[in-house]
């Protein structure tokens, strides 16, 4: 077996999960089998899906980041109060993202500078973003303005396939994502930091600028989510995105993403992200089961990836 052919193992058996999940599912309840809830995939869980691209980065680097749900979170009240008080949603927007990815760089800049674990410098993130979200505001916050409600009521359609806003945000920073990880020079040096970090400071890559840049994207897209959510939702609520940050791990992982770095495919996460979003549908077609059902089948998917992770780096280095 070659060594290509060992890492796209994960990619497979994620791919392979996701087709027998959406077709038991399909064989199950009528109508599941469909073109709205395959659109409803991507809609729904478009908020996740955006954060689990730039986490998706992130841990190509070996690293993690915690403080995702938050500025998600922190977004969406930060827009809505700013629209709300008669500010233009562009500038709002730009405000939003301009903080997120200012937040982004600090963190990345006192994990490199420092050599401090990323775990908790993220954990500071978090409480630093979800206390400013509840300074901002302690309740929902409704927003109404022309451009919103065009934006949110807006479909493409394609053949019998009307793809909403939130769709379209959720494709479009996919493929951006899956270009920079794997058609540039930027990606490239994600995955040699994750890969060996020592090795990639003797091969004299821009370690440093590369860290920063993958903390700063993945807080961008973070406040990008949060944007999406507000949209979504049609107002901001300073709990939104509470737990985001792991169920985006938890996507990632089952992707087959190595949580230690080096290894990974963006196209994975997106499989991990239809995994996801088909449990949860089929959850709400049955009607029967609780919700916390999903957290029980994710919990099993996550750990048995985790496994076979283990499997195949103790089988390549057996080789060596």
């Amino acid at each position: 077996m070659s060594p290509r052919f060992r890492q796209r193992i994960p990619l497979l058996a994620t791919a392979g999960i996701f087709l027998v999940l959406f077709i038991s599912a399909g064989l199950f309840y009528e109508g599941f089998l469909s073109v709205r809830v395959a659109v409803n995939l991507l809609a729904d869980n478009a908020v996740l899906g955006i954060v689990a691209t730039g986490m998706t980065l992130v841990i190509f680097t070996g690293g993690i980041d915690l403080s995702v749900g938050a500025v998600v979170g922190f977004t969406s009240i930060f827009t809505a109060t700013l629209i709300a008080r008669g500010v233009h949603p562009a500038l709002a927007a730009a405000a939003a993202l301009a903080i997120g990815a200012g937040l982004g760089a600090g963190m990345g800049v006192l994990i490199h500078a420092f050599r401090l674990p990323a775990f908790l410098i993220t954990l500071a993130g978090m409480f630093l973003a979800r206390g400013g979200a509840f300074w901002i505001s302690t309740e929902s916050t409704g927003i109404s303005h022309p451009l919103c409600n065009t934006l949110s009521g807006y479909e493409l359609v394609l053949g019998p396939a009307a793809l909403p806003t939130t769709a379209l945000v959720l494709l479009a920073t996919l493929i951006a994502g899956y270009v920079l990880a794997h058609h540039t020079r930027f990606g490239r040096n994600l995955l040699a930091l994750g890969g060996n970090e020592n090795s990639a400071l003797l091969m004299g890559l821009p370690v440093g600028t590369t860290k920063i840049a993958a903390y700063t994207l993945n807080s961008a897209l973070a406040a990008l989510a949060g944007l999406v959510a507000t949209l979504y939702t049609g107002s901001g609520n300073p709990s939104t995105g509470a737990g985001l940050e792991l169920d985006a791990i938890a996507v990632v992982v089952i992707g087959g993403t190595l949580l230690s770095g080096g290894r990974g495919h963006m196209v994975g996460s997106l499989l991990g992200l239809l995994v996801f979003g088909t449990i949860q549908t089929a959850l709400l077609f049955d009607g029967r089961l609780s919700s916390w059902w999903i957290r029980i089948v994710v919990g099993l998917l996550l750990l048995a990836f985790i496994l076979l992770q283990r499997v195949m780096l103790r089988g390549a280095a057996g080789r060596r």
